[in-house]
């Protein structure tokens, strides 16, 4: 465990060579948390692995707390952690709201990432947010949404995520976790391109849907387009970029903008799959960039 703050105590471990070739593994959600499968897509023969679950969610404690909660407090944990481990730079690893995150502390810290090997996309813009919940997912998913939208009633120029975060937010314990189950589902339910799994922890539930709903509501503490706007700072940072054609949490486009933004990025599409990393053309995908990427 780490202490990064007088709140927060983050959970992390290494796995791997502990002389190999540092990367550090940025799980999504926002809430979510790190797995152990997370670990398969590097040679443990060669990589220091450094997974971490971000703060209150995980095993990081305390759970689902959404004060000194934002994209660069996180950021800055990444570095703590870093200078923690007595590592001079490494290979940064994310996908998802873990994309964002790479990006993120990339160009705050180019200096210190060695690659970017990154994975469905999310660049936090507008439209990117809205597409998730507003018109553009739930035109695909429409009994999904409809599911999603059964749990709150927005007011007069509100939002779902607004309706969301009052009850999320709320003191009342019950319907708390009501709503963390319906927002988690929503997105549980539209990950793969056929998928039947839903979270079957309350907590995991409360940490992912307060947290992620924090984060949406915020755009995640980026201004419009600043991660597009920022690129310049790691232009010269080798980048692969993986992406499932039928991504519906995070559209295609999101991956094209920014290789048009960095062209010296590769970007693999994979033309059968959606979002999740463990469809089997993403996972190939990325066990053949960080396969790429090992130092010689």
């Amino acid at each position: 465990m780490l202490q990064v703050s007088d709140i927060h105590t983050l959970y992390y471990e290494e796995v791997g060579n502990p002389k190999g070739q540092p990367a550090v593994v940025l799980h999504g959600g926002p809430g979510a948390g790190c797995s152990p499968d997370m670990r398969r897509f590097f040679d443990p023969k060669h990589y220091r692995i450094i997974l971490f679950d971000q703060r209150a969610c995980g095993r990081s404690m305390p759970s689902a707390v959404l004060e000194e909660n934002t994209t660069w407090d996180i950021v800055e944990d990444i570095e703590k952690l870093r200078t923690h481990l007595k590592i001079d730079k490494w290979l940064v690893f994310g996908g998802s709201w873990g994309s964002t995150l790479a990006l993120s502390y990339s160009q705050k810290y180019p200096e210190r990432t060695t690659h970017l090997i990154l994975r469905g996309i999310f660049l936090s813009r507008n439209e990117d947010n809205d597409w998730l919940y507003g018109r553009g997912a739930s035109e695909l998913f429409p009994e999904q949404w409809a599911d999603f939208c059964s749990e709150v009633t927005p007011e007069k120029g509100e939002s779902y995520p607004q309706a969301y975060y009052k009850v999320l937010t709320s003191n009342d314990k019950n319907k708390q976790l009501a709503a963390a189950k319906k927002w988690s589902n929503w997105e549980w339910s539209i990950v793969k391109l056929v998928t039947t799994e839903t979270p079957s922890e309350d907590q995991f539930a409360l940490n992912f849907a307060r947290i992620e709903c924090h984060f949406i509501l915020n755009r995640c503490f980026l201004e419009e387009g600043q991660l597009l706007r920022d690129v310049h700072r790691i232009k010269d940072i080798p980048m692969t970029m993986v992406h499932g054609r039928y991504d519906v949490v995070c559209a295609m486009k999101n991956a094209y903008d920014l290789n048009r933004a960095l062209p010296h990025a590769e970007l693999v599409v994979c033309p059968r799959s959606g979002h999740s990393q463990f469809e089997d053309e993403v996972a190939s995908g990325l066990v053949e960039a960080t396969n790429k990427y090992r130092r010689k």
